[in-house]
């Protein structure tokens, strides 16, 4: 089963960039690439023949079996001398490109381990149509395109992160036990040719507690997260979700925002006006105006979302000077309302524990001096006394 962000994903593009979704889909597009795939691989490989390496290919119909894969299977040796794999899709094929000396250096055991990564790839692509390997394309093809966005950027690094996490998977299963998939793991990033599996969890939970919550992986999470999250999953620890997000993408921040989050945050943001104007008073006509500049649908009589989201907020600064920015350009917008919308601006932020950033943009943005704040601070506390 796709991890909750890819399936995210995938149904922000097909929603969103619908016209996209079809390009990248169509048939035109997957003939042009079977092409050059097959070109690439008589080309620059030498071709595992069944007869002639039995064993390997033995251990492919093994891992095949264990995760229930029926298809034609090829397998190449190319050059180089880091160990690796990689699936080369084709729908309906099972292409797997060997690098450098990994059938002298795993053990059968781990090569089922080795196969199954790669052969979850095979089954993630092959899911609905060929919806999750469409939405990897979509994304490596923006990277590409002239003037990407940020958002994409971030949704291209994540959605490659989970891909990795969640064939990880394929390697437990295949191999059919925890240790296996862990040990090939190791074995395969650092070269070492006895690892001990249990010791390397031991030590990836130490580093969990010791390094930053997200990962600085770009194509790969790091190791010992890789380690830490297909033992998670192999325990089916109800957090996983949880953990997984917050390990590859971290707290909510603008400046990392990838297009799910986008989503997520025009969603806060129409909860979060509605909440700071709870109170009829403050939703006056200049005001309504001013939040349909953002919400061209929204109406004064807009229901109140209940706070909760915000009461635990779990994002960074950068995300509270937003909510704070927004508050007040609501704040301003009406005279007549300016010194009732800053007092409710001030309880707001205390519940979002932004109050010093708000008093630093009263300064900066409202230009208010430090007795008109003193002030303001003053009359919001005698309210809540």
């Amino acid at each position: 089963m796709p991890l909750p962000y890819q399936r995210d994903v995938v149904d922000y593009l097909k929603q969103h960039e619908p016209e996209v979704w079809a390009w990248a889909g169509s048939q035109q597009v997957r003939d042009a690439h079977l092409a050059q795939v097959r070109t690439h691989l008589l080309r620059d490989t030498y071709r595992l023949e069944p007869e002639a390496h039995p064993e390997v290919h033995a251990a492919l119909t093994l891992a095949m079996q264990r995760l229930g894969i029926s298809a034609a299977a090829t397998l190449y040796q190319s050059g180089g001398q880091a160990m690796n794999a990689a699936l080369v899709y084709v729908p309906g094929e099972v292409h797997i490109v060997l690098e450098g000396p990994v059938l002298e250096r795993l053990s059968a055991h781990e090569q089922l381990a080795l196969f199954g990564h790669e052969l979850a790839h095979y089954l993630l692509w092959s899911l609905e149509g060929g919806a999750f390997l469409c939405a990897e394309r979509i994304l490596q093809d923006a990277l590409g395109a002239h003037g990407a966005s940020d958002s994409h950027r971030q949704t291209a690094r994540s959605y490659g992160l989970h891909t990795e996490l969640f064939a990880d998977r394929g390697a437990a299963l295949a191999a059919d036990a925890l240790a296996t998939a862990i040990s090939t793991l190791v074995k395969v990033q650092t070269g070492i040719g006895n690892p001990d599996p249990a010791a390397y969890l031991r030590q990836a939970t130490e580093l969990e507690g010791a390094l930053e919550d997200i990962s600085a992986g770009t194509t790969h999470p790091e190791t010992f997260v890789r380690a830490r999250a297909l033992e998670l999953w192999w325990q089916d620890d109800a957090m996983l979700d949880a953990w997984t997000d917050r390990k590859l993408r971290g707290v909510l921040r603008l400046a990392t925002l990838d297009l799910p989050r986008q989503v997520q945050l025009q969603t806060m943001t129409r909860a979060f006006v509605n909440w700071f104007l709870e109170s009829a008073q403050l939703r006056s006509d200049a005001v309504a105006t001013q939040v349909r500049m953002l919400f061209a649908d929204w109406v004064a009589d807009e229901p109140v979302a209940p706070p909760d989201q915000f009461e635990s907020l779990q994002a960074a600064d950068d995300v509270r000077g937003y909510f704070n920015a927004l508050m007040l350009d609501l704040a301003l917008v009406d005279s007549e309302l300016r010194e009732l919308a800053l007092q409710r601006a001030m309880v707001v932020a205390r519940v979002l524990d932004s109050e010093a950033q708000l008093l630093a943009q009263l300064k900066r943005d409202a230009g208010m001096g430090k007795r008109e704040i003193d002030r303001l601070r003053k009359q919001v506390w005698e309210v809540q006394a």
